[in-house]
């Protein structure tokens, strides 16, 4: 089970890219962007759209469908726990979602 697996067991990327309006690669990057936000000082989303270029506003409906701040955290501690972000988020992309 991927990592998001583990925080929102019910987060379908294909559906929930449907939903807001970008590819499945674009949400991945987000989550992921998010994760590695989500600890440091600032705004999550501000960010996370620093980071991948993508619109605020997409961000903020992404962490409302994976399950707000809380998942959020889960999901950052996560990534903290197997290794820290940067050695996590080269391979997110391939390998953190199982339901493409």
């Amino acid at each position: 089970m991927g990592l998001l697996g583990q925080v929102a067991e019910n987060v379908d990327i294909q559906n929930l890219a449907a939903k807001i309006g970008l590819t499945p690669d674009q949400v991945e990057a987000a989550v992921a962007a998010l994760g590695h936000a989500h600890p440091q000082p600032g705004d999550t989303a501000e960010a996370a759209a620093s980071a991948t270029g993508l619109p605020i506003d997409k961000l903020q409906e992404i962490i409302g469908h994976i399950g707000g701040e809380g998942a959020l955290g889960r999901f950052a501690g996560l990534l903290e726990e197997n290794g820290g972000a940067a050695s996590i988020l080269g391979g997110l992309a391939s390998s953190l979602f199982g339901k493409r």
